[in-house]
């Protein structure tokens, strides 16, 4: 077991916890917002990870099929648990349709990611997917704080907590959604190339029996 994929796993085991403290049964919810700000920190800390492992993975040359398989699984189940978290913590701002919408963006990329493999090619992620990355964890960590506190102030200045929030949750699924369109675009033109790639290679076995180029 390598560091990256020990980083990995950590965020795995980050993503009970984080049910934990957002249950009723989290022992220290007090008025203080200690439930909240141990949540909040908690998914950050699993967000950070989430850029590490693949850091370490490539500048120390332990890129592996365990990690391949971790990394993106390990995403998938922290956005998907917070957002079902969510949508009973703070249904004032994370709607059903709302989670419903993010993840099954997830799923659906996964699957056409699953399909690239099993064709031969992959799907490398796009700026929008990296934008939707942050947005996510913006709008998880606002909606989180949004359950104690409308607003803070910092030396005068007010920060909107709550409008944050919902503004970064609107505008993540508006990305998840743009997103998604750009992978399946980019994964049809290259499914549509690969099948082209199979009728040519197949036509050239079939012209007597033997590889034919395209310039005989």
């Amino acid at each position: 077991m390598n560091l990256p994929n020990s980083i990995t796993l950590s965020r795995i085991v980050m993503i009970p916890l984080l049910l934990w403290i957002l249950s009723p049964h989290f022992p220290w919810r007090g008025a203080a917002g200690e439930q909240e700000l141990a949540a909040s920190v908690l998914f950050i800390l699993a967000s950070i990870t989430d850029g590490v492992d693949g850091y370490l993975a490539r500048k120390r040359g332990q890129i592996t099929t365990m990690g391949i398989l971790l990394d993106p699984l390990a995403d998938k189940i922290m956005v998907t648990a917070a957002f079902i978290a969510l949508v009973a913590y703070n249904p004032s701002v994370v709607k059903v349709w709302i989670a419903v919408v993010i993840i099954g963006r997830e799923f659906l990329i996964s699957g056409l990611r699953s399909i690239a493999a099993s064709e031969g090619f992959t799907i490398q992620a796009s700026d929008l997917g990296k934008l939707k990355t942050v947005i996510q964890i913006v709008a998880v960590v606002s909606a989180i704080l949004a359950h104690r506190w409308f607003q803070w102030e910092f030396f005068g200045v007010i920060i909107p907590i709550e409008w944050t929030a919902i503004t970064a949750i609107y505008f993540a699924t508006l990305v998840s959604v743009i997103s998604a369109v750009d992978y399946f675009i980019g994964f049809w033109k290259k499914i549509d190339h690969a099948a082209a790639d199979r009728r040519k290679s197949f036509v050239m076995t079939r012209k007597g029996g033997r590889s034919v180029s395209p310039a005989e």
